[in-house]
């Protein structure tokens, strides 16, 4: 995979929903020529979050051209492996940013995120 693809973390689309001026987002700072990818897991999140039929379809919009990474039976595995190496250490966070860390790994792709303090605990998981 090419070194401009990243996983966006759910936190990043929400505050480019809730934030009035888009231009000061984090996502709007992104480089233009930035591959997004998202987990499946984030895809949930927001829809969930989505209470109504324009939220809805703000988040549809937010999304359109963002490749969709899928919850595999691998991605299972190293979210099991990370969760157990966090619990060990007593470090344990939400299981969806597990979920959205160990797709990150799977695919070989480094997380941006508003939630650094939690996904810097998982080993060898790149963030930018």
């Amino acid at each position: 995979m090419g070194n401009s693809g990243m996983v966006i973390d759910t936190g990043i689309f929400i505050e480019y929903l809730r934030k009035q001026d888009k231009s000061k987002t984090i996502l709007a700072s992104l480089p233009n020529n930035a591959v997004l990818f998202v987990s499946a897991v984030t895809v949930y999140e927001l829809m969930m979050g989505a209470t109504d039929l324009q939220k809805k379809s703000d988040v549809e919009i937010l999304l359109d051209g963002v490749s969709v990474l899928p919850f595999t039976a691998e991605v299972s595995l190293k979210a099991a492996e990370i969760y157990h190496s966090l619990r060990r250490q007593n470090l344990l966070i939400e299981f969806r940013d597990i979920f959205i860390a160990a797709t990150a790994l799977t695919f070989q792709l480094p997380v941006k995120t508003l939630n650094q303090k939690h996904f810097q605990r998982i080993d060898s998981l790149e963030l930018i």
